[in-house]
C-alpha cells in the first residue's frame, strides 16, 4: 500500500462518521418532533374532554299522592330555574299523582320513580322492604323525611245545615259522610285514624273506638279510590253531607274562590307526609345528585312557603312561626302523631291488613 493511500482511507472514514452523525442527529430531531406532536394531540384531547364534561340534561320522575299535585307544580319550576343557574344543567320532571297506596304498589311493580312523596311513612317503608329504598332513608334528609303535614278537617255543606261540629256528630243517622278507601288511599288511613283517635284521646278503649268508627262508616255511601275522587264526589257530584279531607285541600279550594265551610276538630292527628329518594332507580338512571338536591330543596323556606300557600302546615320552624302561618292555621288542642299508635307497621297490621279492624268493621256493617 502506498503512502498517499492512507490519508484517503482516513478521509473516507471521516466521511462515513460524519454521515452517520448527521443521520443520527436528523433521526433524533424527527423523533423529538413526533414526540411534540403527540403531546399536542393529548392536550387537544384534554381540551375536548373539558368540553365533553358539560352536564347533560337530566330527567327526574316524581311519584306523589294526589293532593300534593298543585304544590309540586309550583315548586318544581323554582327548583329547575335554581339548578340551571347554579349547575348549568337542564332538569325536566315526569310527574305521577294518585292514591298513596296505589302509587306505592305501582312503584313496587315497576314504575321507576326517582323520588316518592307519599301520604304516610308506612308506604315508603313498603318500598324499602321491596328493596328499592335503602334502610335509614329518613335520616338522610331533615325532619326524619317528613316534608309536608296537615290535619284532618270535616267539610260541610254551605251553612253547615246538619250542625256538624266534631267527630261525634258524624254518627248521626241522617248524615252521609264521604271519604276514601283506606285500602287504596293514604289520606283515608289518616281519616280512619282521626276518628279512632278522637275516642282514645277522650278516654275510650279499643272496643268503644271500634264501635264508634263502625257507626261512622255505616253512614258512608261510597268509598272512593283516593282523596281527589272523594272531593269530586262531594263537591262536584253533590254526594253526602260531610267530607273528611286534609285541611290543606279546604284552604286550597278557598284560594280558588270556592266557598267552603269546614271544622277543624280540637282532637286531631298530625298528618305527616314523607319524601324519599328511590335508591335503586336513581342509581340506574344516574340522576342521584339532582334527585337528592330536589328532596333537600323541599325543606327550604322557599319551598315550604309554597306548601303553606297551598294549605300545608310547614315543617320549617322559621316559616311556622311567621304571622302568616299562625293566622292561617287554627291551633289544635290535642294533636296526636303516628308514633302514638306504635308507628305505621303496627297501624297497618292492626287496622288495615287483611282481616284487620277495618275489614272487620266493613264485614259487620254489611250484615
Amino acid at each position: 500500500m502506498t503512502l498517499w493511500q492512507r490519508p484517503r482511507l482516513r478521509i473516507n472514514s471521516l466521511r462515513s462518521f460524519l454521515s452517520l452523525f448527521l443521520a443520527s442527529t436528523f433521526l433524533s430531531l424527527a423523533l423529538a418532533a413526533c414526540g411534540g406532536g403527540n403531546q399536542n394531540t393529548t392536550n387537544n384531547t384534554n381540551n375536548g374532554n373539558s368540553t365533553a364534561t358539560k352536564k347533560q340534561d337530566v330527567e327526574i320522575t316524581l311519584v306523589s299522592f294526589a293532593v300534593t299535585k298543585t304544590a309540586h307544580e309550583a315548586i318544581i319550576p323554582k327548583f329547575v330555574e335554581k339548578w340551571k343557574q347554579e349547575q348549568g344543567q337542564n332538569v325536566t320532571f315526569k310527574q305521577s299523582y294518585g292514591g298513596s297506596g296505589s302509587q306505592t304498589r305501582a312503584v313496587i311493580d315497576g314504575l321507576e320513580a326517582d323520588i316518592v312523596h307519599l301520604a304516610l311513612s308506612g308506604d315508603t317503608e313498603k318500598i324499602q322492604k321491596a328493596g328499592l329504598i335503602e334502610p335509614g332513608w329518613e335520616k338522610d334528609v331533615p325532619n326524619n323525611g317528613i316534608v309536608s303535614k296537615s290535619v284532618a278537617a270535616i267539610i260541610t255543606r254551605t251553612g253547615n245545615p246538619k250542625g256538624i261540629k266534631t267527630w261525634s256528630d258524624l254518627v248521626t243517622k241522617d248524615i252521609k259522610l264521604i271519604t276514601a278507601d283506606p285500602k287504596t288511599s293514604g289520606v283515608a288511613k289518616w281519616n280512619f285514624l282521626a276518628l279512632w283517635n278522637s275516642v282514645i284521646k277522650s278516654g275510650g278503649d279499643d272496643a268503644k273506638a271500634t264501635e264508634f268508627v263502625a257507626n261512622v262508616y255505616k253512614n258512608v255511601p261510597i268509598l272512593t279510590k283516593d282523596a281527589r275522587e272523594a272531593t269530586d264526589a262531594f263537591a262536584k257530584q253533590g254526594q253526602g253531607d260531610a267530607l273528611i279531607n286534609y285541611e290543606n285541600e279546604v284552604l286550597l279550594a278557598q284560594q280558588k274562590g270556592e266557598k267552603v265551610d269546614y271544622v277543624i276538630p280540637d282532637v286531631n292527628i298530625s298528618i305527616d307526609n314523607p319524601v324519599a329518594v328511590v335508591d335503586k332507580n336513581v342509581d340506574k338512571h344516574g340522576n342521584r345528585e339532582v334527585a337528592e338536591a330536589f328532596v333537600k330543596y323541599l325543606f327550604t323556606p322557599e319551598a315550604q312557603q309554597e306548601f303553606v300557600k297551598l294549605g300545608f302546615r310547614p315543617v320549617d320552624e322559621t316559616v311556622a312561626q311567621s304571622k302568616e302561618v299562625t293566622d292561617k292555621f287554627p291551633k289544635v288542642k290535642t294533636l296526636s302523631t303516628i308514633q302514638d299508635f306504635g308507628g305505621w307497621s303496627e297501624v297497618d297490621k292492626k287496622f288495615f291488613s287483611d282481616g284487620g279492624i277495618f275489614d272487620q268493621i266493613q264485614l259487620k256493617n254489611k250484615k
